[in-house]
């Protein structure tokens, strides 16, 4: 991981020009040659990417108290050194005092390098901060991707616990080019993502 300071503005990370993150690295080197041999690709093209990971999270609270989801967005920021945008209703739910329009969540989108950054800091530094962890679901969503449900976001050091004692969950979502569960798996473990074993 690249060892860079988060600029004045709000957390968003500043990366050195022409910088390479080591996850995009392994996967040209590594993980490319492992896939063809596992899938019987015949060009590279054909091996799975990793397009984008989504890290979201809705605040149900966040109908009394807008300041709840300018924090969760704050904390998205600094989670991953882009700027967070604010979600919003796209319909009115009486039952919820949710009215059209209105803030429910943060959401961030990272590609690139940004992207394998936050990928590498995930497994190496935040997953394992997680008590009694013993790995992630396998379960993905039938089209390649995967989605992580994690129930606490002070796994990721940058979280100030004193600063922001609310404790909540966020979902991560791994989109991915692969055109099987089966393929997608095997891309994300090599990755590094740590998988419950199979039972088999």
């Amino acid at each position: 991981m690249a060892k860079n300071a988060n600029n004045a503005a709000g957390g968003v990370q500043v990366l050195p020009a022409g910088y390479v993150p080591t996850l995009k690295k392994v996967y040209k080197e590594e993980i490319v040659d492992k896939l063809m041999k596992q899938f019987g690709y015949s060009t590279v093209m054909q091996c799975p990417k990793l397009v984008k990971i989504t890290l979201n999270e809705g605040v149900g609270d966040a109908t009394q108290d807008k300041k709840i989801v300018e924090e969760s967005a704050a904390e998205l920021t600094l989670i991953t050194g882009q700027k967070a945008l604010v979600t919003t209703s796209t319909k009115d739910i009486s039952n919820f005092k949710l009215r059209k329009g209105m803030p429910i969540g943060a959401k961030v989108t990272l590609r690139n390098v940004k992207m394998y950054e936050f990928l590498e800091k995930l497994i190496r530094v935040s997953l394992p901060r997680i008590r009694d962890f013993n790995g992630i679901s396998e379960k993905m969503d039938g089209q390649g991707n995967y989605t992580l449900g994690l129930k606490e976001q002070i796994i990721f050091p940058e979280i100030d616990i004193d600063k922001n004692p609310r404790i909540h969950g966020l979902e991560i979502t791994f989109v991915t080019t692969a055109k099987t569960d089966e393929e997608a798996y095997a891309l994300l473990k090599e990755f590094g993502l740590p998988f419950k074993k199979h039972n088999k």
